[in-house]
């Protein structure tokens, strides 16, 4: 067996090489290999490492790479899977290419595919996994908030010595038993009053009982200060906590955590969320704040996340979209341009998008009528849909340009008629334009 597990470990290594020297990324195929040899491969890459895991709907990538940053500067040699490919064959692609130093503490962060979690814990035997939220997404593979979930707990329930750092304002995180230690994290800024959440918002059904839930605060969807007005189910003390929100722009947002400041180089609440989530566990791994804040300020936006790209004289933001929460969350920022821009949405159904494309009626697009949006561009696989969606929001479809390939919306952003562009895309999308645009040279580093 022990030699078993070499040899799957040096082929999957030699894949590596052979990949980088392609000029390809090996992000996940090498992986892949040294699976097929050996499907225990990852508990001998991982046996000595420290692991960290990350794992949610919506967050992972960017909670990763702010935790990364955080622990950095204690720990300059991390692993992790920044690419986000984050299914099993994804993790020991990252063990397999990383390189630690003779003598120094070995720590993973990794952030995990909600499914997944249950065939990777095992092998890596985490100190500490943190559920970031969980939305409804991609339906067709996942189901309902409920079975995700249960996903999790399934894995989380296989290593009960492991730390579960959980979204306090969810209440999805504090409907269940676990033996393990609890730790919850949340938004406590705004003055309590009574409120009750959207109609149209998933997981506001108290475990219990099966009342509506009810809230002293709302941050967005079903997050926030949450209690039952019918037994005595509420949301939890929480161990770390954002107490204010001081600015929020298109560039950065600035808020306070258990009373210390931090700036951050990405906007939106959602984004907060994020920083909060990597400041617990950072908080746990003993980094300090003043380590915390210079970690956060050195974050770089992650891979279509907010992502900005320049091409010729135009300046790209992307965003992925995947699910209702996610896209409203994007909706929101927008709202902070001032500028005048062309917007660009590419709607794809591939397996890893989702093939069922309905979440995009939950879309709040009508709020894109507000804005100073001086041509709008769709495209994708699934270009009718969206551009239906878009019509019913309110814009003319004589007003609308389809682009009929990934090719044609770059040729439209590079004759867009605004300096500033704003895309809209969801994963695969997002992945086609980036591989477009690092081939004429316009992103730098992997192409997926």
């Amino acid at each position: 067996m022990y030699l078993k597990r070499k040899l799957a470990s040096f082929i999957g290594k030699t894949t590596l090489k052979t990949l980088r020297l392609l000029k390809k990324s090996g992000s996940s195929y090498p992986g892949k290999v040294a699976l097929s040899v050996d499907k225990d491969v990852l508990s001998e890459l991982a046996h000595d490492y420290e692991t960290i895991i990350i794992t949610g709907t919506n967050g992972k990538t960017l909670t990763t790479a702010l935790t990364v940053q955080a622990l950095k500067q204690k720990y300059p040699n991390l692993l992790t899977n920044s690419t986000g490919s984050n299914m099993k064959q994804g993790i020991v692609s990252a063990f397999l290419s990383h390189k630690a130093k003779k003598g120094e503490k070995k720590i993973a962060v990794l952030e995990v595919d909600e499914a997944n979690l249950v065939y990777v814990v095992p092998h890596l035997k985490p100190k500490i996994i943190l559920t970031t939220n969980i939305f409804r997404d991609q339906m067709d593979r996942f189901g309902e908030i409920y079975t995700i979930y249960q996903k999790i707990l399934d894995g989380i329930m296989l290593s009960p010595e492991t730390i579960v750092v959980a979204n306090g304002d969810s209440p999805i995180f504090h409907s269940a038993s676990l033996p393990n230690k609890r730790v919850f994290f949340g938004f406590n800024y705004q003055e309590d009053s009574d409120l009750q959440a959207h109609y149209n918002t998933d997981g506001i059904l108290c475990p219990n009982c099966e009342k509506i839930l009810r809230y002293r605060s709302i941050s967005y969807s079903n997050l926030g200060k949450y209690y039952c007005p019918n037994c005595q189910f509420k949301r939890p003390n929480l161990d770390y906590a954002v107490t204010n929100i001081d600015l929020l722009t298109l560039q950065e947002s600035v808020f306070d955590i258990d009373g210390h400041t931090f700036t951050l180089p990405i906007s939106g609440l959602y984004n907060i969320y994020n920083a909060l989530a990597a400041y617990s566990i950072a908080s746990l791994m003993g980094i300090s704040v003043e380590d915390i804040k210079t970690g956060f300020k050195q974050t770089q936006r992650v891979f279509g996340r907010q992502e900005i790209i320049h091409v010729d004289d135009k300046s790209l933001l992307i965003n992925l979209i995947k699910n209702p929460t996610g896209l409203n969350q994007v909706l929101d920022i927008l709202q902070f341009e001032k500028n005048p821009f062309t917007l660009i949405s590419v709607l794809n159904d591939n397996y890893a998008d989702g093939q069922d494309v309905s979440w995009i009626w939950d879309g709040q697009y009508e709020q894109l009528q507000d804005m100073p949006i001086q041509q709008l561009v769709v495209g994708g696989k699934r270009h009718q849909e969206m551009s239906l969606r878009l019509e019913v929001a309110g814009f003319k479809k004589e007003n609308m340009i389809i682009a009929a390939s990934i090719q044609d919306i770059i040729e439209h952003i590079k004759h867009a008629p605004t300096k500033h562009i704003n895309v809209l895309a969801t994963y695969t999308a997002m992945l086609e334009l980036r591989k477009q645009l690092s081939l004429q040279g316009y992103v730098k580093g992997e192409l997926n």
